[in-house]
């Protein structure tokens, strides 16, 4: 299978897309790059004039949207190139695990989360960029995108949106314009007003936040195969205490809630959170509406400007058996993520309107990694205007393994529970190295076992429970007692990378017992199907 999709991968780059217009020299290449269209005639014709019927994954909200800009190519190339596209909705989170479970069933294109990237690359489900393409993805987007499009030296994906970062949503009827650069404010703010300050903290993505602040990094490094092989990671440090004694501020609160919902409505005054709630929040605090990046902290004297991740969603092409076609996706593909698509795609859902001023196909608000798309006027609304600032101390989110997620999410749940003292804090830090270390000392036998993991057995999602095999026949060694809020997932290599949920669903939702009881967690590997067994 590796040999024939190495066959027409090659196929494929002999098309492989130089620009949007496809008709230079790729000097890379050490020749005529006709790629992306092939020769372009004065009649409107090329090597790849015709009919095609393409599959495309994106979110329901982008359906119609998508349709659209479809019919817009088919107007506007001058290839000949006519796309009969069945458009499908399928979110970014599903798109990854269904294109793992059968490549060959998914779609042509798909939008998809960044942080999906590696283990689509091993299931083979991306098309690795030709030389031509990937200097188009390199020239024509932000570099927070570029990190992650590409495992080791290649490319694998077009960059679709840059907005997958946060930032702070506040209530004017109880912040101070003159208090939103202030953690120490904040609290104190909300603490008096009785309100609450929404911060999801026990979850590793925005945690790492304090951590950028104080000038910490943690960086996974992948090969061109999408394999991680180590990580350069100074969490532990004195710069990571800082960090620490920042959370600390804001987990110890009575205000503190570890949320990253649109709740104003219910008693907050301050949200941290992304565009995707932008419309919400507009609509609940009206005439009070504000928005900003996030605030700074002080620590002996010195003030930290609190960091995030910078991320995105791409846009994957899946391989094709037929190099012309090939050549056609990634044709669409460049027109989608191109600086058009992206302002129709970037204008304003409140409003309601593209940005021709019209309503037609509304808009979605989704932040552009196109970089023409990024400076026009046009592609931006109050949210994007926000994140824009805060990009200003973010970090290009990486590809980053499946099990850093759980280790980090715990470090603001430990300094929340501890004594407060300074020799916690560092035993917190402690911990997270020695977690990370036991990655990648993880033994066969581990990486290939299953545990269970959830609100169970008095944890909370923070503790692998053993299950012991017999064929594909895997089943916990404790039994567990349960109620109806229970919930849990099956998960392998003690790794998000590959888990099942309910309806035996790769990533599927949690599982909750239908009656109370106590029970032992039972999984056939070979079907995915988790089963309670009674006690």
């Amino acid at each position: 299978m590796k040999k024939f999709l190495a066959i027409i991968l090659a196929l494929v780059m002999v098309f492989s897309l130089a620009a949007c217009g496809g008709n230079g020299d790729d000097t890379a290449g050490g020749g005529k790059d006709t790629a992306g269209g092939g020769k372009d005639t004065s009649s409107g014709g090329s090597e790849l004039a015709g009919t095609y019927d393409i599959t495309i994954w994106c979110p329901d909200a982008a359906v119609s949207l998508t349709e659209a800009q479809v019919k817009q190519f088919n107007a506007t190339n001058t290839m000949g190139i006519t796309i009969n596209a069945t458009v499908q909705p399928v979110s970014e989170a599903d798109a990854a695990t269904n294109m793992v479970n059968d490549v060959s069933a998914g779609g042509d294109l798909y939008f998809f989360a960044q942080d999906q990237l590696s283990r689509l690359i091993q299931a083979a489900a991306l098309m690795k960029l030709g030389q031509g393409a990937a200097d188009y993805v390199k020239n024509n987007n932000v570099a927070s995108s570029l990190v992650a499009a590409k495992s080791g030296d290649d490319f694998f994906a077009y960059p679709l949106t840059a907005d997958n970062g946060y930032f702070m949503y506040y209530d004017k009827s109880v912040i101070p314009e003159e208090d939103i650069d202030s953690l120490e404010k904040l609290v104190a703010d909300c603490e008096a007003a009785g309100k609450n300050f929404s911060y999801e903290l026990e979850n590793a993505w925005y945690t790492a936040g304090f951590f950028f602040a104080a000038g910490c990094h943690s960086d996974w490094i992948t090969d061109n195969d999408g394999k991680f092989i180590s990580i350069d990671d100074d969490f532990n440090s004195d710069k990571g205490l800082i960090a620490a004694k920042g959370l600390q501020k804001i987990v110890t609160s009575k205000s503190y809630v570890n949320s990253s919902a649109a709740d104003f409505a219910s008693g907050s005054a301050v949200v941290v959170t992304g565009v995707w709630n932008y419309a919400d929040i507009k609509a609940q605090l009206g005439d009070n509406f504000g928005v900003t990046d996030l605030p700074s902290f002080e620590v002996d004297g010195q003030s930290y400007h609190i960091g995030s991740y910078a991320g995105c969603k791409l846009l994957g092409v899946k391989p094709q058996e037929d190099a012309k076609k090939g050549a056609v996706v990634n044709q669409l593909a460049q027109y989608l993520t191109g600086k058009e698509c992206s302002l129709q795609r970037a204008a304003d859902p409140v409003e309601g309107k593209t940005p021709d001023g019209t309503a037609e196909n509304g808009g979605l608000g989704w932040g552009p990694a196109n970089l023409e798309a990024r400076n026009d006027p046009a592609g931006t609304n109050p949210a994007l205007a926000a994140l824009e600032e805060q990009n200003k101390y973010s970090v290009s989110q990486p590809n980053i393994h499946g099990s850093w997620w759980d280790i980090a999410k715990v470090i603001a749940t430990d300094i929340k529970t501890s004594d407060g003292s300074e020799t916690a804090l560092k035993a917190a830090l402690q911990k997270y190295e020695d977690s990370i270390a036991a990655v990648f000392e993880m033994s066969d036998e581990v990486k290939n076992a299953w545990t269970v993991i959830g609100n169970i057995g008095g944890s909370n999602w923070d503790v692998d429970f053993e299950m012991t095999a017999e064929g594909d026949i895997w089943t916990s060694k404790d039994a567990f007692e349960m109620t109806t809020d229970s919930e849990f997932k099956v998960r392998q290599g003690k790794s998000w990378d590959v888990n099942y949920g309910a309806n035996a669903t790769l990533n599927g939702d949690n599982i909750k017992p239908e009656a109370a009881g106590t029970y032992k967690v039972q999984l056939n590997a070979a079907t995915g199907e988790v089963t309670l067994l009674a006690q």
